[in-house]
């Protein structure tokens, strides 16, 4: 399996400055990438911070440990999904972490890489897994679903207006033998929604909804955020780049709503003009960032969210994702 996996890291200075590392400090990137954000993270917490590096993607395990080797035992690589981090975190014999990253959605290599099937810049096999080696294709996820499921999953996480339209069209070429690769995937898609008219093109939200189907990646999420409260360390930080909508609310609303949570950052931060200029796909990168508030105060905060929800009503101040 190549290594070659060159990741960019997006919002790396805001990141750090928002978690803050110090010396004997233990932290988690949730999502290891190409390593940038632990590299980061070790620089500033020598000279025996440490950090648990996670990513589903066994390429990008490959090209982290590659990227984190130079500081030894005080960086763990571990192949896993990011809801699991609780599991991993009590494997590497912890039970909290003193900061958490994690840089969500698909990286460059991926998209980059014809033969993981993420985009249609070029005939890739019909996969979209960051896990290649487990779950469901999305070919086989075609197979299986009906017009009215695959029209939800284009709707509600690629938010495609016309999704039973696009839907209807793809599985009339699936049924046709006429759906092999993405490049076919795009055909059918833009059968519907016709030609690019402007700088996105008319299939991307379809993929992206494709996408996080396939990798379950708002699951994923919701398990993350549903655990912070437990994985922080109090006063620790844990900052979340995000790079659409969807991802972006659940974030907003999970450090909102849930009591024992901080926010940092009411608006969330974004790329500069020079960091957007050297990485393009770095304009729709957006950096939210909580604080872990301490544990005694934790009864306090459970009845203060009890009597606002029930002065709020049965539908008040709930987050639905």
């Amino acid at each position: 399996m190549s290594t070659d996996f060159a990741h960019i890291t997006v919002l790396c200075r805001e990141a750090i400055e928002a978690i803050a590392p110090h010396a004997g400090g233990f932290y988690a990137d949730a999502t290891a990438g190409g390593g940038g954000h632990s590299a980061a993270v070790l620089e500033a917490s020598a000279p025996d911070g440490r950090v648990l590096a996670i990513d589903r993607d066994p390429r990008a395990v490959q090209a982290a440990r590659a990227r984190l080797e130079p500081y030894g035992a005080r960086a763990l690589v571990v192949h896993g999904e990011f809801s699991d981090l609780p599991v991993l975190l009590r494997e590497a014999g912890a039970s909290t972490v003193d900061g958490l990253v994690a840089d969500l959605g698909v990286s460059s290599p991926q998209l980059d890489a014809a033969e993981r099937g993420f985009s249609f810049a070029a005939a890739g096999p019909l996969d979209m897994r960051m896990d290649s080696e487990h779950g469901e294709s999305l070919a086989e996820l075609l197979e299986r679903v009906d017009e009215a499921e695959l029209a939800d999953i284009l709707h509600d996480y690629g938010e495609e207006r016309r999704a039973r339209a696009v839907a209807r069209s793809i599985l009339r070429a699936r049924d046709r033998g006429e759906l092999s690769d993405t490049t076919d995937l795009r055909r059918a898609i833009v059968r519907v929604l016709g030609p690019r008219r402007g700088r996105i093109d008319p299939a991307t939200r379809s993929f992206q909804g494709l996408r996080i189907a396939v990798n379950r990646e708002l699951d994923q999420l919701d398990a993350l955020l549903a655990a912070l409260p437990e994985l922080l360390s109090d006063e620790a930080v844990a900052a979340i780049i995000s790079f659409h909508s969807l991802e972006d609310r659940r974030v907003k609303w999970a450090f909102r709503e849930e009591p024992r949570l901080a926010p940092l950052t009411k608006r969330p931060q974004m790329a500069g003009e020079a960091e957007c200029a050297e990485n393009p796909r770095a304009r729709s990168a957006k950096l939210r960032a909580a604080r872990r508030l301490p544990r005694a105060r934790d009864e306090e905060l459970a009845a203060q969210a009890a009597q606002a929800a029930q002065s709020a009503g049965p539908a008040g101040g709930r987050w639905r994702p």
